[in-house]
């Protein structure tokens, strides 16, 4: 069963393309470590069933799922956005 965990950060590029926007994401463990993922190893954990990432959006919580582009590349977005991974996006920068 996969593990659920809250993204709080993120690592941008500066890729104007959806799938390439996103480098990484963070987030906290429960022993107040911090963990980050390369956005090839979330989308991978993901596929495997080994994770399952959210985010909050005003007190909600949204789920990451794996995004297509057009051109069949695989990026991270949430189940509210767009082609662009706004949620994602309006995150902190990780550290």
């Amino acid at each position: 069963m996969a593990t659920k965990h809250e993204v709080k950060c993120i690592n941008k590029t500066d890729r104007p393309n959806p799938h390439e926007r996103i480098r990484a994401i963070g987030g906290v463990n429960a022993d107040g470590t911090n963990w980050k993922l390369s956005q090839q190893d979330a989308i991978r954990g993901i596929e495997d069933g080994k994770w399952s990432f959210y985010v909050s959006v005003r007190g909600q919580i949204v789920n990451v799922i794996i995004g297509i582009s057009r051109y069949g590349n695989k990026y991270l977005k949430t189940e509210a956005d767009g082609e662009q991974p706004n949620n994602l996006l309006s995150l902190y920068e990780c550290a």
